[in-house]
C-alpha cells in the first residue's frame, strides 16, 4: 500500500489544477505506483495467487482509464505516458 505521503507527492506531481485529486491524469499515475509496487511483491512471492488476481484487475483498470484518456484528448494522453514512461 501506499502511504499518505506518497500519495499526496504523486497527487501533487500530476495534478492539472490546485484542487485536482480525481483527473484521469492522477488516478492513472496512482494506479501506475500501486502496479509498480505489487509487480515487486510478485517477484518475491510467485505463488500469491490472490495478490495476482488484484494485480491484473490493477491493470485492467489503468488501460481502461489509458482508453478513456486517449480518446477525450491525444495530446494529454501523449503527455502522460512520456511522464509516466509507460510505453517503450
Amino acid at each position: 500500500m501506499l502511504s499518505k505521503e506518497q500519495k499526496t507527492k504523486i497527487v501533487g506531481d500530476n495534478k492539472t489544477n490546485p484542487a485536482d485529486t480525481g483527473s484521469p491524469e492522477v488516478q492513472i499515475a496512482l494506479l501506475s505506483e500501486r502496479i509498480t509496487v505489487m509487480t515487486g511483491h510478485m517477484a518475491v512471492h510467485k505463488k500469491d495467487f490472490t495478490s495476482r488476481v488484484g494485480l491484473m484487475g490493477l491493470v485492467g483498470q489503468r488501460k481502461r482509464l489509458l482508453s478513456y484518456l486517449r480518446r477525450e484528448d491525444p495530446s494529454r494522453y501523449e503527455q502522460l505516458i512520456q511522464k509516466l514512461k509507460l510505453r517503450k
